[in-house]
């Protein structure tokens, strides 16, 4: 029998009357023929009221038990599912991460997947359950003790799942009706898309966009699991959501798939470093081991052995990078007239795999934001992705030029 993998997330199952509504859900794709796997969060909110916990009993606390409590919520919300499913006369039951076994490695807070055996859940469909409720965001590690696999941790449990059972689908169940070309609040033109390659999800992820967690598509690409985005608060429809598969599958023909931001970005710029090999080394791996996440990178043009160094990274590692540089320079690994912090900058990026055989993207792109005054800082590109800095006041005009500029109002 065909295995159908449901994910529901913390909104969704926030109280037992949403729990209900989920349940109905899946009574109606095992009535469509399906066996399926439902994989859970918390119910919104406990995560981040166990987290407060644990760093109030003991602000250096031991990872290991911080996985067991933290891991708790998923638990409940599985057994409540199971308890419901039940009610409504279908054969299911919970499991925890460790039941199944989810094998992840030992990094307690942030685990990754290692191996997902089915042969427990196999044997309990043949017995004849028809719905296994996994608790999502945790496993197991090689010592036996609880993991968690850290943000977005139930998205990335269920494409693990998806993959590892060969399910037809993937259907992650949130607040939001699919994947829109850009974010609603910032321009009402804004277009639910059918269906979005995998490539497009993967950069839409990663620049902000967090309909889905840059681990599960990743998770997703790799193992060709097609991923379909809904919510749960809509009526029931076979067409609803956005549909997450392989590039030859869209349909759509836009070259700009989506306009992506991030908000609070910083620009940094190292002024007079030596212009030597190496230096590049030197700089980024203080970065590096300082967790320093840097995204954009800029080498001006040299001057008589002098060249200046721009990057990018999130506004609240600013701080953790001046250290970082300013200790390297101590060490006497580099030397630098000044650091220059611009903390006021956004980024803004269009993102699609059209790109890969159209010319001319980028120049209407910056034409587009210089008919609207904005100023850019720092342009990088790949395949199907140019991003700019800007600074922030301009983000959301920029966002809306952008739109309007690639009509992504119409459908492809």
């Amino acid at each position: 029998m065909s295995v159908l993998v449901m994910k529901f997330g913390g909104t969704s199952v926030a109280t037992l009357d949403r729990i209900k509504r989920a349940a109905k859900r899946v009574g109606r794709e095992v009535a469509n023929g399906h066996d399926v796997i439902v994989i859970v969060s918390a119910m919104s909110g406990k995560t981040n009221e166990l987290v407060g916990w644990v760093g109030e009993t003991s602000p250096l606390f031991d990872a290991r038990e911080y996985d067991a409590v933290v891991s708790s919520g998923e638990n409940v919300t599985a057994g409540l599912m199971a308890l419901t499913l039940q009610e409504m006369d279908i054969p299911a039951r919970s499991w925890q991460g460790w039941q199944v076994p989810l094998k992840t490695n030992g990094a307690h807070g942030a685990a990754r997947i290692e191996e997902i055996p089915t042969d427990n859940l196999n044997a309990k469909f043949g017995q004849g359950m028809r719905v296994a409720v996994v608790a999502g965001f945790q496993g197991i590690s090689p010592e036996g003790r609880i993991t968690t696999l850290g943000r977005g941790g139930s998205d990335t449990t269920a494409v693990a799942f998806a993959a590892a059972f060969d399910a037809v689908r993937c259907d992650i169940y949130t607040d939001v009706d699919g994947v829109y070309t850009t974010d609603p609040r910032i321009t009402s033109k804004a277009r639910k898309l059918d269906r979005i390659a995998f490539e497009e999800m993967l950069e839409l992820a990663s620049l902000g966009a967090k309909v889905l967690q840059t681990r599960s598509v990743e998770l997703a690409m790799r193992y060709k699991v097609k991923l379909r985005v809904l919510s749960s608060f809509d009526e029931y429809d076979e067409t609803a959501g956005t549909l997450v598969c392989e590039e030859d599958e869209v349909m759509e023909n836009n070259v700009v798939a989506g306009v992506a931001y991030s908000r609070d970005e910083a620009k940094m710029t190292l002024i007079s470093v030596a212009d030597r090999p190496g230096i590049a080394a030197a700089i980024f791996g203080p970065l590096a081991e300082a967790g320093v996440n840097v995204d954009m990178i800029v080498q001006n043009i040299s001057e008589e052995g002098r060249t200046d160094m721009t990057f990018s990274c999130p506004v609240d590692q600013v701080k953790r990078a001046e250290q970082a540089m300013a200790q390297a320079k101590e060490r006497g690994e580099i030397a630098y007239h000044d650091l220059v912090a611009d903390t006021e900058v956004a980024k803004v990026s269009v993102v699609g795999i059209g790109m890969r055989s159209h010319a001319g993207v980028a120049a209407r792109m910056f034409k587009s934001l210089r008919d609207e005054n904005v100023n850019i800082k720092v342009i990088t590109t790949s395949e199907i992705k140019i991003s700019v800095l800007i600074d922030r006041k301009y983000m959301e005009l920029a966002v809306q030029a952008l739109h309007d500029t690639f009509e992504l109002e119409k459908a492809g």
